[in-house]
């Protein structure tokens, strides 16, 4: 009992961790990218003097985002003169929360044998094995789909209570942009299940080790390539970011359904944001990148074609499970923050146009096409 407390402690901080490093890091990333898509130099200015002398730690700029957080810690927290107390403060955290705990059951790493990595721990642990992933729960895909459907209700609930016609409509436009593009998600995410027969992500990410065709990954992507388009763009309009940010247009409606937010408040939604963007890459990651698996590399290490091997330790194939993982999840923010400095911002009829009469169709026939295809693959067996 105690060495399970102990590794679900271990892993809940890990992810904590992990989630607001990557939530600050990409503050920073997102005004770099900007800068060398707008031909300057970006975020330079911050900086920390070392004291009694004049030396300037500026770091590329990485001061910002301590910068940032501290002026929002500071800020007064500004409220409306009328609006419904209990809806207003809790909002931010219906918003915030949900983010968090989609994490809980994204695996981020293969088995740990804690005794055999700590030998002098050994009688201990008693033999345990764990997953690398806080909830190991066999309807893990179900999950990441009802906390996403929460922060609608967070979105919705803020544009509602502020008394403020701005925030109610970007509070609707939040719903019924959320709504339509979890549908697709939704769809897309089908022809997954269809092929892996499960909605345990981890059983999904073990799926995808190994090859096909003899050298590609057998990866979601490289069966699934059309779902994970449609995925990706259902995602990052989901999150509400340019070129799908209509519910908090600044030119229509001044900050949507947060106008009314201001100091920390106001920081726990555009916190929310930028970690929204790690957790779809991770989820993307999980799904159509073969997760915390490395093409080649099993439990006991690489394995490429023609016999050749190389044999790793158990700690060295877990770190290396760990570190690939962050770097297909880092990859897939930045991919996400370039689409937000290069499209121009959709209307709104034209966003959900394209949610409804583009993307949903689309996803249909992925999915029939997948259902066919498998069918097909099995013999015609049901």
């Amino acid at each position: 009992m105690m060495p399970d407390i102990v590794m679900a402690l271990i892993f809940i901080t890990y992810s904590l961790v992990v989630l607001l490093s990557f939530g600050g890091l990409l503050t920073w990333v997102e005004r770099k990218q900007a800068a060398v898509m707008s031909d300057r130099i970006g975020a330079n200015r911050a900086y920390i003097r070392i004291p009694f002398t004049n030396i300037k730690l500026v770091w590329l700029g990485l001061f910002h985002g301590m910068a940032d957080g501290l002026k929002m810690l500071l800020k007064e927290n500004f409220k409306p003169t009328t609006h419904d107390a209990v809806g207003y403060f809790l909002a931010p955290f219906v918003v915030f929360a949900p983010v968090l705990l989609v994490f809980a059951v994204i695996p981020f790493g293969g088995a740990i044998d804690p005794g055999l990595l700590f030998p002098s721990l050994a009688a201990w642990f008693g033999g345990r094995i764990y997953t690398l992933q806080i909830a190991h729960l066999d309807a893990g895909l179900l999950i990441v789909f009802a906390f996403s459907g929460l922060t609608i209700i967070g979105a919705m609930l803020a544009g509602w209570s502020s008394e403020n016609k701005f925030s109610l409509l970007g509070g609707l436009r939040a719903g019924s942009q959320m709504i339509s593009y979890e549908l697709v998600m939704g769809l897309t995410v089908m022809g997954l299940i269809l092929l892996y027969g499960t909605v345990d992500l981890d059983a999904i990410v073990r799926q995808q080790s190994g090859i096909v065709l003899g050298v590609l990954p057998r990866w979601g992507i490289v069966l699934q390539p059309f779902a994970a388009i449609l995925f990706l763009t259902a995602a990052i309009a989901e999150n509400k970011r340019i070129p799908f940010d209509l519910p908090e247009a600044e030119s229509e409606l001044v900050a949507g359904y947060y106008t009314e937010y201001s100091a920390m408040k106001m920081g726990l939604f555009m916190f929310a944001e930028f970690i929204q963007i790690a957790i779809v890459g991770a989820l993307f990651t999980t799904l159509f990148l073969g997760g915390y698996n490395l093409p080649f590399m099993g439990d006991t290490g690489f394995q490429f074609p023609g016999g050749h091997a190389i044999v790793l330790g158990h700690g060295t194939v877990l770190l290396l499970q760990i570190a690939g993982f962050l770097a297909k999840v880092m990859l897939m923010c930045v991919i996400q923050i370039q689409v937000r400095w290069s499209l121009p911002r959709f209307r709104y009829d034209q966003m959900l146009g394209l949610a409804w009469k583009l993307l949903l169709p689309l996803s249909l026939v992925n999915l029939c096409a997948t259902a066919v295809i498998a069918w097909l693959v099995q013999g015609g067996r049901p």
